[in-house]
Parts: structure tokens; sequence; C-alpha cells
């Protein structure tokens, strides 16, 4: 039989020493209780434990420089912070300094036994034979930036402290959140991302708290919300910088509690949830101006992340564009295996204000309008990469040009359609535009497809 895993409190609170050992007890953990944090390190140097739940405020060592001490003698060992909400600016600089997660005062005991639990999975996993850090093969790239990204994901996945990432559209925010919860410890559970600007306040609350049935006109019958869908899991709220105020408060309060209710229920339910979010604007600004909560920035920021855009760093672009042309070839079942040079020079001046997403949406349409195994400059021409305007000559005449633009636009989409036998949704995505509107265009210029010729 396998000893207990030993658990060491600290909190110059006696109580709450007495409450945690009576509460993890009950699990099988064998329960050290240390009133000092002088006294803890003593203890954890004669006999090693394998988590520690301490507060930050005590007498004679501080709460930080007792995680500093711990982490440079167990660093594999997990802390736990229990912190009240006066000391939430320490709390966070101690997540930063490798605290596994925080817990606020007053602490609920299912929370409590849930993040030990995880805690020392956590442990268990990182010490079996031959346990690496698993690569993260879909953040692509070799710049420094890049490096330092994959490093920074792989360091804080396997916590479970809230993650902010934040980057200009396109630049692969929900990439970096995905790679987070694959190299969790909950990546066997579901993985939710939510787009916060893409809903009105109502239909977002609805989406993200769940209803009961008669809560509102058309709730016909009760619907899960997403905080309960991702129970076990991560729910990644983009867009965050445009929630409602009264959408934030009730945000903060899931934070903060791991509690929500249904719209139009009485009855709470708890929720185990990793929270990452992002954003592409500035919520410092937000804040100073009170379009958003300080009190939900600083619980959304504990773990920054910056996701760098392209035009800052271009040495990705060869292996970024290589990466989508494999993808795309395959997907398109085309033999087009390379750029040339030409075409990789256009790639390597353009700007790329729609970053990462704008490059791959570039490689798939270049790889659908290749007519050899080479992607040459010409076949970027219909994605508009140029190093520099485009030099026209006007005759003397003059020109209609409404007609004119209606004619290439009937071209593009006629090759679209031919290219793809027909199908509208597949032709959009190769012009970058939505469905609505090639089927609006389609009818508009009366375009007929070649079998409807």
């Amino acid at each position: 039989m396998t000893d207990p895993e030993r658990v060491l409190v600290v909190d110059d609170e006696p109580s709450i020493g007495e409450v945690l050992k009576i509460v993890l007890s009950k699990e099988g953990y064998e329960v050290v209780t240390s009133e000092r944090g002088s006294e803890a390190l003593e203890i954890v140097k004669s006999n090693p434990v394998d988590c520690v739940i301490q507060d930050l405020k005590m007498p004679g060592m501080d709460g930080i420089t007792l995680l500093s001490e711990l982490k440079k003698l167990h660093p594999r060992v997990p802390v736990i912070i229990i912190t009240a909400f006066s000391s939430w600016d320490t709390a966070v600089e101690a997540m930063r300094l490798g605290a596994y997660d925080y817990i606020k005062k007053p602490f609920d005991n299912d929370a409590i036994r849930a993040v030990v639990a995880r805690a020392l999975e956590q442990k268990r996993i990182a010490e079996l034979p031959g346990a690496e850090k698993a690569e993260i093969r879909d953040i692509v790239g070799s710049s420094p930036r890049v490096i330092a990204l994959q490093e920074m994901v792989k360091r804080i996945a396997a916590t479970d402290a809230t993650v902010l990432v934040r980057g200009d559209s396109g630049v692969g925010k929900e990439l970096v959140a995905r790679a987070l919860h694959q190299n969790s410890l909950r990546n066997s559970g579901p993985f939710i991302s939510v787009n916060c600007g893409a809903f009105t306040e109502n239909l977002l609350e609805s989406e993200l708290f769940g209803h009961v049935k008669g809560s509102f006109t058309g709730a016909v019958s009760d619907k899960k919300g997403l905080f309960a869908v991702a129970d076990g899991g991560t729910l990644f709220l983009d867009e965050v910088g445009d929630l409602s105020h009264a959408t934030q408060v009730k945000l903060l309060r899931v934070l903060e509690e791991r509690r929500f209710m249904p719209l139009g229920s009485t009855e709470e339910q708890a929720v185990d949830v990793r929270f990452i979010t992002a954003t592409n604007r500035n919520l410092p600004d937000l804040v100073a101006s009170g379009d958003f909560r300080e009190d939900l920035y600083y619980r959304l920021n504990v773990i920054p992340i910056e996701v760098p855009s392209l035009r800052e760093r271009k040495d990705d672009i060869p292996l970024l564009a290589g990466h989508f042309l494999r993808r795309h070839s395959s997907a398109m079942r085309k033999d087009v295996v390379n750029i040339s040079e030409s075409a990789m020079k256009t790639l390597l001046s353009y700007d790329w204000p729609g970053n990462v997403r704008e490059l791959d949406n570039i490689i798939q349409r270049a790889v659908a309008f290749a007519t050899s195994g080479l992607i040459e400059e010409v076949d970027l021409h219909g994605a508009a990469v140029r190093k520099s305007p485009v030099r026209i000559s006007l005759p003397p005449t003059g020109v209609d040009l409404v007609e004119t633009l209606e004619d290439i636009e009937s071209a593009y989409i006629t090759e679209a359609l031919n290219m793809t036998g027909g199908n509208l949704t597949r032709a959009a995505e190769l012009l970058g535009m939505t469905f609505r509107s090639i089927r609006y265009k389609v009818k508009k210029l009366g375009i007929k497809k070649k079998d409807e010729s």
C-alpha cells in the first residue's frame, strides 16, 4: 500500500489550518499545518510534501518569499494560494512566480478539494518516467518571438490560471488558447470557444448561462449554457473587450465564486472551468475610460500572453506559407508542392494587415488558382498581394468603371465556380466572400456555371 500524499497548509489563522485539515483528511491526504513561513520551510526540508496551500499575508516571512523559497527547494511541488481580495495584486504576482492556482477567502470546500486533486494529478504526471512537455506544433514559426510564445504556452499550460491573450485581429489568439488546452490536464475535457462580439447582450448571457423554460419570450425549453457545457474543460472567451457592463458584472462573479445561475432559475450551479480570454483592444485604456471594469481586468489578466503580428515576425512567413500550402494542397487534392522565388518575395514584401489569417486565406486561393506544382507570382494576383499600388493607363475617352468592375467580378466568380464544381460555399472561400455575398453577386450578374451554360 502506498503512503498517502502529503499536503502542507500554511496560514497564520489556526482555524483555517484546522478546517483544511478536516476537509482534506477525508479525501485520504496526510495534512500538516503551520502558522509561520519559516516553520513551513523547515517542515519541507525535513520531510518533503506533495502539495502546499499557503496564505499570502502572514507575520514574519510573507507569502511571496515563502513561495519563492519553496520553488527553489522543490520546483515541481504545486503551491496553491489562498487570498483575501485585498491581497489580489499579490496573488497575481504569485501566479507569475509559479503558484499553481489561487482560492479566494472565504473559500468553498468543494473548490479546495477540486484544485488540490488537479494539482496532485499534474505532479504525478510530471514525475512519470520519460514525461516531457508536449510540442506546440500548431504555433508555427522559428523567430525569437514565436519561440518565446511556444515556451510560455508550455510553461503555463498545466496550471489552471486564467490567461488573457492579446494581439491584433488574425494573429492566432484562438490557436494559442487551443494549445494551452491541449497541453493541460483538462485536455480530455471540452474546449468551448465563444466570440463575445458576435452576440447581443441578452443572447450572449443566454448562451453563457443557459436558461430555464419560460424565463423569457421564446424560451420554450430548458437550455444548457456554455459554462455548464465547458465543465471539466476550457472556456475561451474571444473579444472579451466587447462585453457589456451588465455581462462584465456577471462574469466577474463566476470567476470569483466558480458558480453561476441560469437565466430564470433560482438554483446555483458549480462550474469547474479554466478561463482563457482574448482581445485585440487595449483593456487598460477601456478601464481608464470606464468602459471595462478594473476588478474584472485584474481577474482576467493573471497571466498575459502577447501574440506578435505577422509584420513583426516576417522571418516566419516561409514556414507558415509552407504549412498552409501542404494543408490546402491536400484538402483540394492538388499536387502543389512549392512556392516560386518571385512569389515568396512578394509574400515577404507585403505588410499583412490581416496577419496570419490573411496569409492562410491567400495561400488557399493561390493553391486553387495554381496550374502546376508551383505557386507563381501570378497565382497571388487574385489575392491582392502587391508590393506597390497597381499602375494603369486610362484611355482618353474614359471607361465605364461600374461595368468594368462587374466584368472583373464576373470573371473571378465564374472561374471560382468552375474550379469548385459549382459549390458556392467553397467558391466564396476562395474569393474571400461570404456565402450571402456570392449568392447575391451570382444572381445580380447573371453568372451561370458550366453545367448551366
